[in-house]
């Protein structure tokens, strides 16, 4: 009897879409969110919160004149001719320009509280068992009960811990016995258990993550409160921010253009004096009605001349980027990385796990003298069945595979030979006197001259022929003779060659880094599509690459997680090291990323760019559009005493006050419209900056003239509706 499992209906790639794009807005717009930013934008009207943004503070002594002017209407009708209904509707929108820019600001810092508030729950006053030994690996044997008892906060840097399944990593710490399999979800979201063991460059643990078996035993590297966590939770919050190079100079241009036209705004009270007293001379005091003179007006035309769009949303710019950084799982140690990773020329990348799947595998036995394909393989086998890497599972699990290849064992009274550095190879001794021998090409050919024997004929061909199809060859030795070859070959992942081209598009020249052989390496750049490669890579060649690269002017961005990768690291503009790496490779870095993948270095990048084309648009944006608001209010400024002025009025609006409102009111609303593209970031394109500069100037630069003088249109119709206007 069957039973059909009723499964529901995988949605469209369309409902996939918008459930996702819903999630975003939802996640942009929470209410909790909503409610904390309007609070916190009433908190931020203090002038010495205001003082930090010059641009809006200059918007907010202004809202203070016009507010006192306003009161002096009130009192005494003969202050100004304006309707005391328009200089309160002015101030009104003045203080609302206020609001929605800090509002700005404070949703982004909101948002990151919130993720702050997540992370801070998942730190937690952990019990700690500290062993006071000597020997870390004596106390994956030793009875629990031994050790010391302690609490995650009273742990200093040094420390020696030892966890068991179940239970909670203390502190971040490097591993120094034992090898455990690690929940790090609460960390980085991945629900998919890690391994981490000592002795490599996987060993960074921390805190705040759960073994899940066996015991590890950790050397505390970061006390309590100066963990990754804590350094997350204080850059969400803000407290470890500082405005980037590029921000600052950014904002040094708004107070520029603020100052200009705060001194042309004020030079023209006087002008309009002159001019009112000139025409009344002609045609009487009465028949002149200009709005020159009035406080408000000239404030309302101060605020929207100046650059207060991009004024208003630079601060939210600035921390969405790295709110984009962190919810990529990247801790960004200042502003200035994830900047700089939006300028980066060059691209450095690991070969094994960024540019291929991962290790190496054996895909075929070559003989090389009077033995099968099969015998090769059964050395091999025999010479690989104590290695313990990939490549050696791989080889042990080809030859199972071949056919012809029958059941196999080790004697019990063999004699492992494990591969170093050194040697650079491995194999067995057997009990009935065989020497079998397994390795790189050179050190196995030494070894065999070592031993009185010779290379095979057509043998350098043969090695140099899978050489250079970008596979490596081991060769098998079996006594004083090359019997044949084991071929190892990558696969690329999938994809990879076009991610490259789109970092090509971008101007940026990708290298890879491989401690393959010359040729290997060749053949592996061209499948792949890099610029460039470093074969037998070693700390100090690639150390010499990236100053090389620096001398000419160029930025260099480059991942690791080993210690040898730590003077690459620190040399590079941008050094991204992984959370499960070493010590000296996270503190070398300037990133690190938490969730140990080598090809987030390509997020990396696309973040600071997001961050750049953001801010270049919103400023773009900004700048244009007071050409629009000049047209609507210098007109109606001067438009009762100067009446030839009244041909600029292209937009026909329907009265002085209402143009001037009309701009205010646009000036002020359009800060809001713009808060989810401050936050969320432009649409991403892997372009050159030509493409991209005409993309600005004809989207955002033509938008920017063309969306204010429609707006401002739209809200003059409204407001002609309104009498008291």
């Amino acid at each position: 009897m069957s039973a059909t499992l009723n499964t529901p209906p995988r949605p469209s790639v369309d409902e996939d879409k918008l459930a996702r794009r819903q999630s975003r807005w939802q996640g942009l717009f929470a209410p909790e969110l909503l409610k904390t930013a309007a609070r916190r934008a009433v908190v931020m009207l203090r002038p010495d919160v205001q003082w930090k943004n010059p641009v809006m503070f200059v918007v907010e002594v202004g809202t203070a004149l016009a507010i006192l002017f306003t009161a002096a209407k009130a009192i005494d009708p003969t202050v100004s001719a304006a309707p005391l209904g328009y200089l309160v509707a002015l101030d009104v929108w003045l203080v609302l320009t206020l609001l929605f820019a800090n509002f700005a600001e404070a949703l982004a810092e909101a948002r990151g509280k919130a993720q702050a508030d997540a992370l801070r729950k998942t730190r937690q006053d952990t019990p700690a068992f500290v062993y006071d030994g000597n020997d870390p690996a004596a106390a994956l044997r030793a009875d629990p009960a031994t050790f010391g008892r302690s609490t995650s906060t009273l742990l200093r840097e040094g420390d020696v811990v030892v966890v068991d399944a179940g239970q909670v990593i203390p502190a971040d710490g490097e591993i120094v016995a034992g090898v455990a399999s690690v929940d790090e979800s609460a960390i980085t979201g991945e629900s998919a258990p890690v391994v981490r063991e000592a002795g490599g460059d996987r060993s960074g643990v921390t805190g705040g993550t759960r073994v899940l078996s066996d015991r590890i035993v950790v050397k505390v590297t970061a006390a309590a409160g100066r963990s990754f966590l804590d350094r997350m939770i204080a850059l969400v919050e803000g407290a470890a921010r500082q405005r980037t190079p590029n921000e600052v100079a950014l904002s040094i241009v708004l107070s520029t253009f603020t100052l200009i036209f705060l001194i042309v705004t004020v030079t023209l009270w006087p002008m309009a004096r002159y001019a009112e007293g000139y025409m009344a001379g002609f045609v009487g005091a009465a028949e002149v009605e200009s709005l020159g003179t009035d406080v408000p007006t000239l404030v309302a035309l101060l605020v929207c001349l100046i650059p207060t769009t991009i004024g208003a949303l630079l601060a939210a710019i600035g921390i969405a980027g790295m709110d984009r950084a962190l919810r990529a799982n990247i801790i960004a140690k200042s502003g200035k990385a994830v900047e700089v990773a939006g300028d980066v020329d060059t691209l450095l990348l690991d070969k094994t796990g960024t540019i291929t799947l991962g290790n190496r595998q054996a895909t075929r036995f070559i003989p090389l003298a009077d033995v099968s394909a099969a015998d090769v393989g059964h050395l091999a086998a025999l010479a690989s069945a104590s290695d313990q890497t990939p490549e050696g599972k791989s080889i042990v699990e080809l030859y199972r595979r071949t056919p012809g290849a029958g059941a196999w064992n080790t004697p019990p009274e063999a004699r492992f030979v494990a591969f170093t550095a050194q040697t650079r190879m491995s194999g067995v001794d057997l009990p009935d006197g065989r020497v079998i021998r397994k390795g790189a090409a050179d050190a196995v050919v030494k070894y065999v001259q070592s031993q009185g024997g010779t290379s095979p004929l057509l043998m350098d061909e043969q090695v140099n022929a899978v050489a250079g199809q970008g596979s490596t060859p081991l060769l098998v030795a079996e006594g004083d003779r090359i019997v044949g070859l084991v071929v190892l070959e990558d696969v690329l992942k999938p994809g990879i060659r076009e991610r490259f081209e789109r970092l090509r598009k971008m101007g940026i020249r990708t290298v890879m880094v491989t401690g393959d052989n010359p040729l290997t390496a060749k053949a592996i750049a061209e499948q792949a599509g890099v610029d460039d490669y470093i074969a037998e890579a070693t700390p100090e060649a690639k150390l010499a690459y990236i100053r090389k690269e620096q001398q000419g002017g160029r930025l260099v961005a480059m991942m690791g997680d080993g210690t040898n990768d730590a003077p690459a690291l620190a040399q590079a503009d941008v050094g991204v090291s992984m959370n499960s790496g070493t010590q000296a490779a996270k503190e070398a870095g300037n990133m690190v990323d938490l969730d140990s993948d080598p090809t987030k270095l390509i997020e990396v990048v696309e973040v600071g760019k997001q961050l750049l084309m953001t801010r270049g648009a919103l400023t773009t944006f900004s700048i244009a559009n007071d050409v629009a608001k000049y047209f609507a209010i210098v007109p109606a400024l001067f438009a009762g005493t100067l009446p030839w002025l009244k041909r600029l009025d292209v937009l026909n609006l329907a009265s002085p006050t209402s143009a001037i409102l009309s701009a205010v009111i646009f000036n002020a609303v359009v800060i809001p419209l713009l808060i989810p593209i401050a936050l969320k970031g432009v649409t991403y394109r892997p372009v050159g900056a030509d493409a991209l500069l005409r993309r600005n100037l004809l989207v955002w630069g033509l938008g920017g003239v063309v969306v204010p003088f429609a707006g401002i249109k739209l809200i003059d119709l409204a407001l002609s509706l309104i009498p008291a206007v």
